[in-house]
């Protein structure tokens, strides 16, 4: 199935949404560069008398690949949750600042709006509600008749999504739940790059593949490593360790620490 016959859209132009796509991307960042920060975040659930996260601070510029490792239980979700949103920190800040080329913030600091980011989670083909590919992918979109100019851009956004992950070799009209690991994985990726995010979390992204899928999905980051910033929990140090340009420990009592990969 054609994405473009999908919301009917015709052949691109000088002044096409795609242009107008590019632009409101390139315009998303308008300092010279721009970090996410982690500012003394700490969570402590409620009604509990214990924090899972104490003073967590850390760094991350844009289109840079950040790696955290630890034992289990030493709070990496929990943090990845803070940062898409899903939680609120007890106390600390989650923000965007923008820089100048001399390393002074050029600009106010901008709070971390969960719409900027994406997440999938560990086993994320647990949660595929669709029968296809292309609903699996499209699911929450407006299903009335939209006008010229938005199914221009949520086709665009499409194409973007499946053309990145490399889905365009199989058919949109797939049940999600027949594809193998590594495809799996790939519509999971698929879900969140076409919502465009700023910063990308993946949570154990090799979790449960075999040596070929998950040599598949390193390549994969690789390539998306040139576009998004990304941030990886995972405890498959070797094989993701090509990738990464930061690398934190978090320890016991949710500690976080910047630390090389081990050796």
């Amino acid at each position: 199935m054609a994405v473009a016959s999908i919301l009917f859209s015709p052949p691109l132009s000088k002044n096409s949404p795609n242009r107008i796509l590019q632009k409101s991307q390139a315009l998303r960042i308008s300092s010279d560069y721009s970090q996410f920060e982690v500012r003394k975040v700490s969570y402590r659930p409620p009604g509990t008398q214990h924090n899972l996260l104490n003073e967590v601070s850390l760094s991350l510029p844009e289109k840079s690949f950040g790696l955290i490792f630890g034992r289990s239980g030493s709070g990496k979700t929990t943090l990845l949750q803070l940062l898409s949103g899903l939680s609120e920190p007890t106390s600390g800040s989650i923000y965007v600042q923008s820089y100048s080329n001399d390393g002074n913030p050029n600009q106010h600091p901008q709070l971390l709006s969960p719409e900027r980011v994406g997440i999938v989670f560990q086993f994320p083909e647990r949660f595929f509600l669709a029968d296809t590919v292309l609903e699996e992918v499209t699911f929450g979109w407006p299903r009335q008749k939209a006008d010229l100019l938005l199914r221009q851009q949520l086709a665009l956004k499409l194409q973007y999504a499946i053309n990145s992950v490399g889905l365009n070799t199989i058919s949109l009209d797939e049940d999600p739940h027949t594809l193998s690991g590594g495809f799996k994985r790939r519509l999971a990726l698929a879900i969140q790059l076409v919502q465009t995010p700023d910063l990308l979390l993946l949570d154990e992204p090799l979790a449960g593949l075999d040596w070929k899928a998950r040599a598949d999905v390193v390549k994969l980051l690789k390539h998306l490593k040139k576009d998004l910033t990304i941030l990886v929990v995972s405890h498959d140090l070797k094989e993701l360790s090509s990738l990464v340009d930061f690398s934190w420990r978090m320890e016991m009592g949710g500690i976080l620490k910047e630390e090389p990969l081990p050796v």
